[in-house]
Parts: structure tokens; sequence; C-alpha cells
């Protein structure tokens, strides 16, 4: 999620009360390798199903490998972050 986050930064993050909206930065299991957890922003939702996109396109894995995620996969909602 670079630039927005980077590494050793502390984000808040509240479990998902309300439906994700485009542009909520989101954290979900990788469904690719569950074990794995992926921070993620929402840039579109239809039927359910949402497209979530790393801001450094070039080094992320997101919607763009595995394909839309199921809006209910999503877990907490990122609500902000500060520097260590």
């Amino acid at each position: 999620m670079l630039p927005t986050f980077v590494p050793g930064e502390i984000v808040t993050a509240v479990r998902r009360w309300r439906p994700v909206r485009v542009g909520d930065v989101v954290v979900l299991r990788d469904p690719s390798e569950p074990q794995r957890w992926l921070v993620k922003r929402c840039v579109a939702k239809s039927k359910g199903r949402l497209d979530v996109r790393g801001d450094n396109g070039a080094a992320s894995t997101d919607s763009r490998d595995f394909g839309p995620v199921k809006a209910r996969e999503v877990r907490w909602i990122v609500l902000g972050h500060r520097s260590r």
C-alpha cells in the first residue's frame, strides 16, 4: 500500500460494521494464501463483489491477480494510520 502506508506504520482498523464503500481501505485474507492478510483499497463494487487494489499497482497482489472478492470477505475497515 505504498505510498499510503509504509513498513512499520501502525494502522487502526475496526471490524466491518457497515457495507464497504468505494475508497475504503480494508483488510482481508489473501484468496491465494489464506494465512496472509492483505490491506487494499476498494476501487469498485458490483453485485456483492469488490474490486480491491493496492496503491502501488506495480508491486501489488490484488483483484488484478485473483479477481473481485466477495464483500463478506472483508474483515476490517482501516480508519487511520500513524508513524511509530
